[in-house]
C-alpha cells in the first residue's frame, strides 16, 4: 500500500506513535485522542515496525523516539521521508544533544520536541506539521540557531547552492523571520499580511532553494546570513 495522507477537511490527523517504550506509547494514544481532531492510527516499538505501520495506515504525522533497538529514529526518519515526502516527521524524544538535533533535521524530520512538552502543546504541534509547518521546542531552536552561527563547516550540509531564481524584497522578509523561528501567524503579523500569504511565500522560498520544509529554510536563512540577529 502506498500511504496518500491526503485528508478530507474536518476528518482527523491521522498520526503514527513509534517509540520503544509501551507504556509511553499507550498514554501518548490516550492524550492525544482527549483532542477530537487527532487520531491514533498505530504504533511501534521500533524503526523497521514504524515503517511497515506507515506504509499500512497512511498517517498525515509520525510521532518518533530517537534511541531505539534494531533501527533508530533518525534511520526511520530518513527511509519514511525519502519513501513517503508528505507523511511529517515530528521526533519526540527525550535528547537534546546537538548532534542528535542535527542528524534528526538532515534526516528530514518535520519537527523536534522534547518529553517534557505538555500534551496541548504537543497536540499543537501535530497540528502544525500536518499543515507543513516545522515545529522546534523553543530550547531546540534556540540550540539550531545557535549551532548554526558558529559551527562552520560542521553546519548541515543542505542549501549550499544559490536559489534557482532570486529572491524578492518580500520573501527575503519571510526568510529572515523563519531564520527567527518565527511562525506564519508571528510572519504574518510583523509583516501585515495574512497567514494563507505566507504560506505561499514560503512554499515559493522552498521552490527555490529546493528545500523540503520550514526548519531547512530557516537553517538556510541562518546559514547564508538572512537571519538578521
Amino acid at each position: 500500500m502506498t500511504p496518500d495522507p491526503s485528508v478530507q477537511s474536518g476528518d482527523p490527523i491521522r498520526v503514527v506513535v513509534v517509540d520503544d517504550q509501551l507504556l509511553l506509547r499507550e498514554g501518548l494514544k490516550t492524550l492525544l485522542e482527549l483532542h477530537t481532531d487527532l487520531r491514533v492510527v498505530g504504533e511501534a516499538g521500533d524503526g523497521f515496525q514504524g515503517e511497515a505501520i506507515v506504509e499500512r495506515t497512511a498517517p498525515q504525522v509520525v510521532l518518533m523516539d530517537l534511541r531505539m533497538p534494531r533501527r533508530g529514529g533518525v534511520a526511520a526518519t530518513k527511509q519514511i521521508v525519502a519513501r513517503w515526502p508528505r507523511v511529517h516527521v515530528l521526533v519526540l524524544t527525550t535528547y537534546d544533544d546537538d548532534e542528535l538535533v542535527f542528524e534528526a533535521i538532515e534526516a528530514g524530520a518535520s519537527g523536534y520536541l522534547l518529553k517534557d512538552v505538555g500534551s496541548d502543546a504537543l497536540a499543537e504541534a501535530i497540528r502544525a506539521a500536518s499543515r507543513g509547518e516545522s515545529p522546534l521546542q523553543p530550547s531546540i531552536a534556540r540550540k539550531v540557531l545557535r549551532r548554526l552561527r558558529t559551527a562552520g563547516e560542521q553546519q548541515p550540509r543542505f542549501g549550499d547552492s544559490a536559489p534557482a531564481e532570486p529572491f524578492t524584497a518580500r520573501e527575503l522578509d519571510v526568510l529572515r523571520a523563519l531564520g527567527s523561528g518565527a511562525t506564519n501567524h508571528e510572519i504574518a503579523e510583523s509583516l501585515s499580511l495574512t497567514e494563507g500569504t505566507v504560506k505561499n511565500y514560503v512554499s515559493v522560498i522552498l521552490a527555490k532553494t529546493g528545500l523540503r520544509d520550514r526548519t531547512q529554510a530557516a537553517l538556510y536563512a541562518v546559514r547564508h546570513g538572512y537571519s538578521g540577529s
